[in-house]
C-alpha cells in the first residue's frame, strides 16, 4: 500500500506541474509576453500552494476521504481549467485575467493539500526521515517527467485543452485507486465512488469533444474560415481564407494576408538586394513561409539560400501544403534553398559562412524569447557573416505605432558599428511598417529594379526613405540581453493599439 500510495504522489506531482504549465502557455499565447505570464502564473501558483499547505492543517478526520476528494476537485478544475479560459478568452475577453489568477490559485491550493494528507496518512506506516524522503523524492521525480514531455510530446501532439483533460482523467484515477487501497476502511465509499465515475465520465466526454471545441472557439476568435490549425512546441499556427484572401496567424497575431503582402516582401527584399548585382549567398533568418525566398530567387545571380527558421513545421507546412506552394512559388522546394530548423541566434554562433546580403524576417519583439533577436549581441554575430560590401534587411515593427521601438532597432544596430539606412512602406493589413538596411558602407537607393515588382518602382522609392514628423527618430536606448529594452517600448507602444 506504501507504495502505491508513493507511486500516487509521482502522478500527483506530474499534474500539478501540468497545470501550471498549461496556465502559463496558455496566457502566453494569448496575452504574449511568455516570461511576465509564466512567472506571474508560477508565483500565483506557488503561493496558493503554500495556502492550501497551511489550510491542510484544519483537516482532521476522514483523511483518506478528504483526499480522494481533494484529487476529484483537482482533476475536475484542473482538467477543465485551459478549455474554460480559452473560452472566456474568445467569448468574454474582459474577464480573462482575472479567471485565470482565479483558477490558477484555486487548482495551487487544493494541489497544495495533497501531499501534507499524504504524508499524514503514511506517517504511522514510515519513519519520519523516509516519510519526507521518499514523499518529496517521487514529488520532484514526477515534475522533472513532466517538465520533459510537455512541450516535446503533449503540447505538439494533443495540445493544451486535451493535455490539461488527460492530466484531470490522471487525478481522477489517482482518487479511485485510493479508493480501492482503503476500500475497508472508508465509510462513505459508494458515495465517493460516485463522485469518482462522474468526474471521469464529464472528464473523458471533455477529452472526446476537445477537437470541436477548440475548433468552435477558434471560428468565433477568427473572422476568416480556418482551413489549417496546429500547435507546435514553439507556437499556434493558424491558416485562414476569405474568398482569395490566406492569412497566417501565429499566437493569435496576423503575419501577412495574401492579398497585400507582396508589398511587405517586395520592401523586405529589392531595396537592398537590387544593389548587389554581385550577391551570390544569401542568408534568410525566419521567414518559414518562404515569401522573402519567392522574391530573393527572382535573382538569376543567387547561387544559395540558406533559411534558417526555429519550427519544422513552419517550413513543412508552407512547403507541402499547394495552396502555400502557390503563394511562395514553391520557393522552399527549390535546388538552390536550403532549410535548416535551429534557433537563430544559436546557429549563428556555431557557423562561419559569409553572405552578401542577409534578411531578418523575426516576428516583432512581443517577449524576451524574440527580443534578444533584436539586441546588440545578434547583431554583434551578425556582422562577422557580412562579406566586404554585403548589406543586411531587419524588419523593424512600425516607425507610427511603435516609433520608439523601430528606432531602438536602429540604434542597436549602429552600436555594433553597422551603418543604417532605415525606410518605411504602407502594407495596408498592417500600416506604416518599418524596415532597416545595415552594412560596412553608405546605401544608395537604387536607380531601377531589375526584376518584376508589382509595388516598387523606381521613381517612387525615394520615398521610402523619408520620414514625415510623426514617424522622425526619437531617443532610444540600446537593446542589450541583460535589460531587453526592445520588449518594453514594444509593450507599451503596441498596448492600445487594434491591429
Amino acid at each position: 500500500m506504501n507504495h502505491a500510495l508513493l507511486l500516487s504522489v509521482f502522478v500527483v506531482a506530474s499534474c500539478g506541474l501540468a497545470y501550471e504549465l498549461i496556465a502559463g502557455a496558455l496566457s502566453s499565447y494569448l496575452l504574449g509576453d511568455s516570461i511576465t505570464q509564466f512567472s506571474t502564473v508560477i508565483g500565483t501558483y506557488l503561493f496558493a500552494m503554500g495556502v492550501g499547505s497551511w489550510l491542510s492543517r484544519y483537516v482532521e478526520r476522514n483523511l483518506v476521504a478528504r483526499f480522494i476528494q481533494i484529487e476529484l476537485m483537482v482533476g475536475v478544475l484542473g482538467g477543465f481549467s485551459a478549455a474554460a479560459l480559452f473560452f472566456i478568452f474568445v467569448w468574454f475577453s474582459a474577464p480573462f485575467k482575472l479567471a485565470l489568477y482565479l483558477a490558477v490559485f484555486g487548482i495551487g491550493a487544493l494541489v497544495g493539500l495533497e501531499i501534507p494528507l499524504i504524508m499524514r496518512i503514511l506517517k504511522h506506516d514510515l519513519a519520519f526521515k523516509d516519510l519526507v524522503s521518499q514523499v518529496l523524492t517521487f514529488d520532484y521525480l514526477g515534475a522533472l517527467v513532466v517538465s520533459i514531455l510537455f512541450p516535446l510530446l503533449l503540447v505538439p501532439h494533443l495540445g493544451l485543452v486535451r493535455s490539461g483533460l488527460l492530466f484531470g482523467l490522471l487525478n481522477v484515477l489517482v482518487a479511485l485507486w485510493a479508493l480501492w487501497l482503503f476500500r475497508e476502511q472508508l465509510h462513505n465509499s459508494g458515495w465517493l465512488r460516485v463522485q469518482g465515475f462522474v468526474s471521469m465520465a464529464l472528464l473523458i466526454a471533455g477529452f472526446a469533444a476537445a477537437g470541436q471545441f477548440t475548433s468552435l472557439a477558434e471560428a468565433h476568435l477568427y473572422a476568416d474560415e480556418i482551413v489549417h490549425a496546429e500547435t507546435t512546441p514553439y507556437q499556434r499556427i493558424v491558416i485562414t481564407r476569405w474568398k482569395d484572401d490566406l492569412r497566417l496567424h501565429l499566437n493569435n497575431n496576423l503575419q501577412f494576408s495574401s492579398r497585400d503582402e507582396y508589398r511587405y516582401h517586395e520592401a523586405l527584399v529589392h531595396p537592398g538586394l537590387s544593389t548587389l548585382p554581385g550577391a551570390r549567398r544569401v542568408l534568410v533568418l525566419g521567414g518559414g513561409d518562404g515569401l522573402a525566398v519567392r522574391e530573393i530567387l527572382k535573382y538569376p545571380q543567387i547561387e544559395t539560400v540558406t533559411l534558417v527558421d526555429l519550427d519544422p513545421a513552419m517550413t513543412k507546412l508552407f512547403s507541402t501544403a499547394p495552396p502555400l506552394r502557390k503563394l511562395n512559388a514553391d520557393a522552399l522546394n527549390s535546388p538552390k534553398v536550403n532549410v535548416v530548423n535551429a534557433d537563430a541566434l544559436l546557429w549563428l554562433e556555431s557557423h562561419d559562412d559569409l553572405f552578401d546580403f542577409v534578411v531578418i524576417d523575426f516576428p516583432d519583439p512581443s517577449n524576451f524569447a524574440i527580443g534578444k533577436l533584436y539586441s546588440a549581441a545578434f547583431y554583434r554575430l551578425l556582422e562577422k557573416h557580412l562579406t566586404a560590401g554585403a548589406l543586411a534587411v531587419i524588419q523593424s515593427t512600425s516607425p507610427l505605432y511603435a516609433r520608439q521601438s523601430f528606432w531602438c532597432v536602429v540604434t542597436t544596430l549602429e552600436s555594433v558599428g553597422l551603418v543604417t539606412t532605415p525606410y518605411h512602406a504602407l502594407v495596408p493589413s498592417f500600416g506604416e511598417w518599418g524596415f532597416v538596411l545595415a552594412g560596412r558602407r553608405a546605401y544608395q537607393p537604387p536607380a531601377a529594379y531589375g526584376v518584376e515588382t508589382r509595388f516598387l518602382a523606381p521613381e517612387t522609392t525615394p520615398a521610402l526613405f523619408q520620414f514625415p514628423k510623426d514617424m522622425a527618430r526619437v531617443d532610444a536606448e540600446v537593446n542589450r540581453l541583460n535589460n531587453q529594452v526592445l520588449v518594453r517600448y514594444f509593450e507599451h507602444e503596441w498596448r492600445n493599439v487594434i491591429r
